[in-house]
């Protein structure tokens, strides 16, 4: 009986010894790097719903735009023409270019007020946010008309609706991807009202249309980030 006591004993004391050495060990390793800081430029946005989301995420995110940002932090925002600030290093490019001449919903007022200029311009200035050097991007607009695309050279990679991330609305949102993956719905809920569409007349309804849903900015932050 005292044999087999005294073999407890080894036993139990080699397992402290061993608890301790791989406790000294650990505490001498190098701590684990954190992920990598990703440099986000949200370009033609002002609401700065995506430059937030990046943020929380404790990513190195600005948005930019013409305008000033209306989402409450200035030192985050770029105030000046996207194309200027494209070649400052960034990791990613999340865009939302101007869509009036380029979406389907409007292709009528081409023939109608001869807005072939306009519709070019938008297509000419979508395509130099989908071609420029940076390797991961997302350019988001509506459907777009085959006359844009035309000249944009290249079909969207994936449609989405706000009901798939929290917002019960429609809202048929394309995506142009580079090195990205698809965007997947994060919290599919019920209710399928237009309300973008039903916006009444004023200077600001193309700014409202055009704010990204805070359900979808951070469905981004999270799978790309």
């Amino acid at each position: 009986m005292e044999k087999v006591t005294h073999e407890r004993m080894f036993r139990f004391s080699g397992k402290i010894l061993f608890w301790q050495n791989r406790r000294s060990i650990l505490s001498r390793l190098p701590p684990l790097p954190k992920e990598k800081e990703v440099r986000v430029l949200v370009a033609c946005e002002e609401s700065q719903a995506g430059c937030i989301a990046f943020r929380k995420r404790g990513h190195d995110a600005f948005s930019c735009d013409i305008q000033p940002c209306s989402g409450g932090h200035p030192e985050w925002h770029i105030q000046k023409d996207v194309l200027l600030v494209l070649l400052q290093g960034w990791d990613m490019l999340i865009a939302h270019p101007p869509c009036t001449r380029s979406c389907n919903s409007g292709v009528r007022w081409l023939w109608e007020r001869n807005l072939w200029g306009e519709m070019r311009e938008g297509a000419e200035f979508f395509k130099k946010l989908l071609y420029c050097n940076i390797q991961k991007k997302c350019i988001e607009n509506p459907i777009p008309h085959k006359y844009a695309l035309e000249i944009i050279g290249r079909k969207y990679d994936q449609i989405i609706q706000p009901w798939q991330h929290g917002h019960g609305e429609t809202k048929a949102t394309c995506f142009w991807i580079d090195g990205l993956s698809l965007l997947k719905p994060t919290k599919i809920v019920a209710g399928r009202e237009n309300r973008i569409h039903r916006l009444s007349p004023g200077p600001n309804r193309g700014m409202e249309r055009s704010k990204t849903f805070p359900g979808i900015a951070k469905a981004m932050a999270e799978q790309w980030g």
